[in-house]
């Protein structure tokens, strides 16, 4: 006995075969339209944010600007090849330079004096096992940038160290050498604000579209 023919049906259950391929291919279509955007916004910019607040963007790196000024982090980031000291950010004493790596020239290797941890002692050398200054094919020059040419040198792969906003993000949270900053041994100061609330206003700057203050 031949099993019964059921054309309308066959008729159906391509009609809903087709129906559910094209919504496939519609969502896809859409999905790839949405990351193509987040991409074209670069990484770490308005990640998982409707919402972009560039008025609050431009005033969190305005806050942050204020510790990236401190002689805690400026001393590092001077604009030519000697290192500053101190809470004055007079030149660094000995005839320190930074050298082909920055860390240091010749026989003044900043490790030398700059040990694992701290010196104990008012004024002492503060230490930290990765200590440095930029190497010179990227100085990352913080030393009399205003905030708008900070933040730009700040954006720019090209001038930041090859980093994205996210990975620059990773670095103001956990890199010893910054953290280092916020504990700089007896006798200097601190920057403006703890390390919490300067990655906090990196991180606002970042997520709203890291806005240039002009």
């Amino acid at each position: 006995m031949e099993p019964p023919d059921y054309p309308m049906h066959d008729r159906l259950r391509r009609l809903f075969s087709s129906t559910l391929t094209l919504a496939a291919l519609l969502c896809g279509t859409i999905i790839f339209q949405h990351m193509s955007k987040l991409k074209a916004a670069g990484p770490g910019v308005g990640d998982g944010n409707s919402k972009v607040d560039k008025a609050g963007s431009r005033e969190a790196f305005l806050e942050a600007y204020k510790v990236l000024m401190h002689p805690r982090c400026m001393n590092c980031h001077p604009a030519g090849d000697i290192p500053l000291q101190g809470d004055d950010s007079h030149l660094h004493a000995q005839n320190v330079k930074r050298g082909p790596d920055g860390k240091g020239l010749y026989a003044l290797k900043c490790a030398n004096c700059h040990q694992e941890s701290n010196l104990p002692g008012e004024n002492m050398p503060p230490g930290n096992p990765h200590w440095q200054l930029p190497p010179p094919e990227m100085p990352l020059v913080f030393q009399g940038k205003s905030p708008g040419e900070l933040a730009r040198q700040l954006k720019d792969p090209k001038t930041n160290g090859n980093k994205t906003l996210e990975q620059l993000l990773h670095h103001v949270s956990e890199d010893k050498l910054v953290l280092g900053g916020w504990e700089p041994g007896d006798g200097r100061t601190k920057p403006p604000l703890s390390h919490a609330q300067f990655v906090k206003k990196m991180r606002e700057w970042v997520e709203n579209g890291a806005v240039v203050p002009e």
